[in-house]
């Protein structure tokens, strides 16, 4: 029997939602700048923390598995059924391959800042390492999912989420100072001159405005949601004690958790190329679950676990430095523009909720393709967190 005031699942599952929606509710009727710099994320993580460490909720309770069990893999479905890689493309041109230099970025910084920081972290420190690396490849939904996958402790889950959030506050106004070296920068890196023009013009003819949606889309994403779950979770199952009767020492890198999300990953993006994509409001539902999820981790955690964050906040540094370098290659080496340097950054490391505000801020013609490319890092986010968890912790012999 819990000793926390509330115990009940119902009441359990009731604070994490509250605690989701109280965030968001201060940000919509304050309009504090603060949340411009520190998003309402970290602080649905940080409460249920205090809360469980207070004894208000409890630290074990059926609703943080059932998340995981559920919830996970509906907001994956629910977010991979957006992305759209042939617009994505066709609009962006070679910014995308400047994104993908970043993502490059974003593995390599992982491996070399854990080398340079674990001996002051935790002996399972990579598997926070890997969750941060699906932020920073996609957004908050891939580092649930690689937490999930590679098993990542609460404290562990908790330092990602404080440098996640403690280095957009830094990374995001140098995004947007960009902007002021714009021509400086596109002489530098040979920039066609009809690069812009042909951006804007390719977002006008390929973008078009959601629907507004109405009850029937509402059971169809949520059969979809369910049918895919159910689909993976069943396929998992088989692929995993295949993979033991044959090849068991793989065990280490695929779980049957991980066989399971890499399932739903891969048959969600093949949904997105087939007319389901077009129903509305999928990436809203989802996001909204992966608020819920987080603050389901943050009440799991203990304080104790934050003594690591000195250690853990300096490889977090690092690490964007070395993203950053491989995102101005990559802009030097594709002549691609500033504009689009900045957009593919804030679309790995600030997701779909800063990409947009970038672009907003750099070109607003690219405010929707912005949102694209944040869902194309999204699509990766799954596949590549966990290996990028998975190389720092061998590069140092773990």
């Amino acid at each position: 029997m819990s000793d926390a005031l509330i115990s009940s699942p119902g009441g359990v599952l009731a604070v994490l939602c509250a605690v989701a929606a109280f965030w968001f509710f201060i940000d919509q009727i304050t309009q504090w700048k603060l949340f411009q710099y520190i998003p309402p994320l970290l602080f649905i993580y940080a409460t249920p923390v205090f809360l469980n460490n207070l004894d208000i909720i409890p630290s074990g309770s059926s609703v943080y598995s059932g998340l995981s069990t559920y919830a996970l893999p509906a907001f994956i479905v629910l977010m991979l059924l957006k992305v759209n890689v042939p617009a994505t493309v066709r609009i962006m041109g070679k910014g995308i391959l400047v994104m993908l230099m970043g993502t490059a970025g974003v593995i390599a910084g992982a491996v070399i800042a854990y080398v340079l920081v674990h001996r002051w972290l935790a002996p399972d420190a990579w598997k926070g390492f890997g969750a941060l690396a699906g932020s920073w490849i996609g957004g908050t939904g891939n580092m649930a999912a690689a937490a999930e996958m590679l098993d990542t402790p609460a404290e562990q889950f908790g330092l990602a989420v404080l440098a996640d959030n403690v280095v957009y506050i830094v990374w995001l106004p140098l995004l947007l100072a960009s902007k002021n070296f714009a021509d400086r920068f596109n002489a530098w890196a040979n920039v066609p001159e009809d690069r812009l023009r042909m951006m804007d013009s390719a977002s006008a003819a390929v973008l078009e405005e959601e629907r507004t949606p109405v009850m029937r889309d509402y059971i169809y994403l949520t059969a979809i949601a369910i049918g895919v779950t159910w689909l993976a979770s069943t396929l998992a199952s088989i692929f995993f004690h295949a993979m033991m009767q044959n090849y068991p020492s793989l065990e280490t890198v695929l779980s049957e958790s991980t066989w399971r999300i890499l399932l739903i990953t891969t048959i969600a993006l093949a949904l997105s190329v087939t007319p389901v994509s077009r129903l509305p409001n999928a990436t809203a539902i989802g996001t909204a679950m992966v608020y819920v999820f987080v603050a389901g981790m943050g009440a799991r955690a203990t304080i104790e676990g934050f003594g690591q964050a000195p250690a853990f906040l300096l490889g977090a540094f690092i690490w964007i430095f070395i993203h950053g370098a491989f995102c101005l290659a990559g802009a030097k080496l594709f002549r691609v523009d500033v504009h689009s340097v900045a957009i593919a950054s804030a679309a790995n490391i600030g997701a779909a909720a800063s990409a947009p505000i970038v672009a907003a801020f750099h070109r607003p013609s690219l405010v929707p393709v912005s949102i694209l490319m944040a869902l194309l890092g999204y699509a990766m986010g799954n596949y590549l967190a966990p290996i990028t968890g998975h190389l720092a912790r061998m590069a140092v012999g773990q």
